[in-house]
């Protein structure tokens, strides 16, 4: 009993002591919750100084708290960037989206003058043709001076002389109800009778000449107004050639046109047209693949064959339409080709070939010329030069030319709406002069201008369009 009591006495003695050295205290944890410690050191460590209290544990939290606050910091610096950097994108984006619309609005507005102008443009068509055709249109009859005299004081209503016809009988016209009765201005009826004097301007006007027109072949004396047929569908017809044969021969008619668009390397197709206006519809009745490929804008027709110069070389093919066929090939001596003397409007036009009155003829130039034009008559059959003409003028100054009636002529520009046939050149006398006459580039860009012995028309290729100009040849000089 009495050990008993002693155990227990220890037991006290030793919980006190442990109580002594207890220890309590709070403190925030790594997340920021409040935390209670009790502490009760171990009879081992019970004589350790206390260097872990509740100071050092505060301060692990504080630092714990510390570091979550910089980590956070640190993630929303970097973050920073990346937000400045989408907004800057969405704004550029904003602002490139802007742009867009604003130049698609630049552009429909760019197309509504351009249209404007087109309107603009047809109407002066209309006007200058309507001034044309009242320049043309005759003088209108004008009723001859009637002197006074004594015989009209009781003579009635006048009337006018027996030699006008005219007047006459529209004085003796029924009107509608079938009254037979004379016609007669309100002025004649009601006015004073004892005196009436008729007046009239008299315009001299010249009587035409039979000579002047286009069904003879004297000198070009003037170029009327270019008359659209069609306008291509692409960028291939942005230039090219359009004729007709003078002297068709079967299957082929005198109303076949042909084409050949001319934008591209691969330049062979040749399109053919029961007539102009299954041409101004676009509807083709033959296409035929040539054998060899197209340089420039310088073929023609002619007696049922094409000629046209082979691309990169001075080659000329002879093409015959019914049998589809290369009749003849023959090199042009000396001529310069794939760009030595084209036009002024480049498209590798050195050479030309055309047809007039007098045949087949090829327009170009040499290095003994030193790019003056020469000119050159061919055998339609064999291709061969039969005779040449050295000109003055330099081919790469002129942007097109055609020969009528032995006769060749230049264009100054292709792009100036109004410009001039500057030069001619008389084979027949090997002589030379400058002219000026009128000629105009409906659509700024005139890529082929030759004569139509078929129609007695010039034929051109302006700009996407397919056009023709009337013409008015003077007298022939009979030597």
């Amino acid at each position: 009993m009495f050990l008993l009591l002693l155990l227990c006495m220890c037991g006290l003695l030793l919980r006190g002591d442990a109580q002594d050295r207890a220890s309590l205290w709070r403190g925030n944890d790594r997340s920021g919750r409040c935390q209670y410690t009790f502490t009760v050191p171990s009879p081992a460590e019970s004589t350790c100084p206390q260097t872990s209290g509740p100071e050092m544990e505060g301060l692990k939290t504080r630092l714990g708290l510390l570091e979550g606050l910089v980590s956070r910091l640190t993630g929303g610096d970097t973050g920073a960037p990346q937000a400045s950097g989408a907004r800057a994108q969405a704004e550029l984006q904003e602002a490139l989206d802007r742009a867009a619309g604003e130049r698609n609005l630049l552009r429909g507005e760019k197309e509504r003058l351009e249209r404007e102008l087109g309107a603009l443009q047809h109407r002066m068509e209309e006007m200058r043709r309507e001034m044309e055709k009242l320049r043309s249109r005759p003088c209108p009859l004008q009723t001859p001076v009637v002197p006074p005299g004594p015989s009209l004081q009781n003579s009635g209503p006048m009337r006018p002389a027996a030699g006008s016809s005219q007047m006459s009988h529209l004085m003796t016209r029924p009107n509608r109800q079938g009254d037979s009765s004379s016609l007669r201005d309100s002025a004649w009826q009601f006015g004073q009778t004892g005196f009436q004097e008729l007046k009239a301007e008299v315009t001299e006007v010249p009587a035409p000449d039979g000579a002047d027109d286009n069904t003879g072949c004297g000198e070009l004396v003037s170029v009327g107004e270019p008359v659209t047929h069609r306008k291509a569908d692409n960028i291939a017809g942005k230039y090219g050639v359009w004729m007709q044969d003078p002297e068709a021969v079967s299957p082929y008619g005198p109303n076949m046109v042909w084409r050949i668009d001319a934008i591209g390397t691969d330049v062979r197709q040749l399109f053919g047209y029961e007539d102009m206006e299954q041409l101004s519809k676009g509807f083709p009745s033959k296409v035929l693949l040539l054998p060899e490929l197209v340089e420039s804008t310088g073929a023609t027709v002619y007696r049922g064959s094409l000629y046209y110069q082979r691309r990169r070389s001075r080659t000329i093919i002879r093409y015959d339409l019914a049998s589809e066929s290369t009749a003849a090939r023959r090199d042009l001596p000396h001529a310069g080709f794939h760009g030595q003397y084209p036009y002024s409007w480049g498209g590798y036009t050195d050479i030309d070939l055309s047809v007039d009155e007098q045949g087949l003829w090829a327009v170009y130039s040499t290095s003994k010329a030193k790019g003056a034009i020469v000119i050159s008559q061919l055998d339609p059959n064999t291709l061969q030069v039969k005779k040449s003409w050295e000109t003055n003028i330099r081919k790469t100054s002129v942007a097109n030319s055609f020969i009528i009636c032995g006769k060749m002529y230049t264009v100054s520009s292709y792009a100036a709406p109004t410009t001039v046939i500057n030069y001619m050149y008389d084979t027949a006398t090997s002589q030379g002069k400058t002219i000026a006459i009128p000629f105009r580039n409906k659509y700024h860009y005139n890529s082929m201008v030759d004569y139509s012995l078929a129609q007695r028309k010039l034929f051109a290729w302006d700009n996407f369009h397919i056009v023709s100009y009337d013409l008015r040849l003077g007298r022939k000089q009979v030597n």
